[in-house]
């Protein structure tokens, strides 16, 4: 599962509203298609390795996938029957945050059909709407 080897602060502040559009990540840069993200949401670490094997499984091994979005955020969880109070909890995941118009993932070498049911799969498994795109 994709997470960070170390970060300079254990718990982050969840920050409150995403709000405007991706400007960064928002073009194609490796491949010839994509899926793009049409939500604002937090993509967990388990949605993003879900999206990529299901792609991976239907291209078989064919063609090249590029993830373009990393889990850095880590999110907090108090455990069960914790009394109100007492701090914030423990970090129990990672998740990447996005903003409307981030491209999640790439592909290149396969025909159209094959990446835009591909891509389909995985949107399937994200928290997300998206769209598939091609430059």
């Amino acid at each position: 599962m994709l997470m960070p080897k170390k970060v300079k602060y254990r718990k982050v502040q969840r920050g409150g509203k995403t709000r405007g559009l991706a400007y960064r990540g928002s073009k194609l840069s490796f491949g010839s298609y994509g899926l793009k993200s049409l939500d604002t949401g937090a993509l967990n670490s388990r949605e993003i390795e879900a999206a990529r094997r299901a792609i991976t499984r239907y291209v078989q091994r064919g063609g090249k996938i590029w993830i373009r979005v990393f889990p850095d955020h880590s999110m907090t969880k108090k455990g069960a029957e914790v009394p109100m109070g007492k701090g914030k909890g423990t970090p129990e995941y990672f998740v990447a945050k996005i903003k409307p118009g981030r491209i999640i993932f790439e592909m290149d070498g396969v025909e159209e059909k094959v990446a835009r049911r591909a891509l389909r799969l995985g949107s399937d498994k994200l928290s997300v709407r998206t769209k598939f795109v091609k430059s």
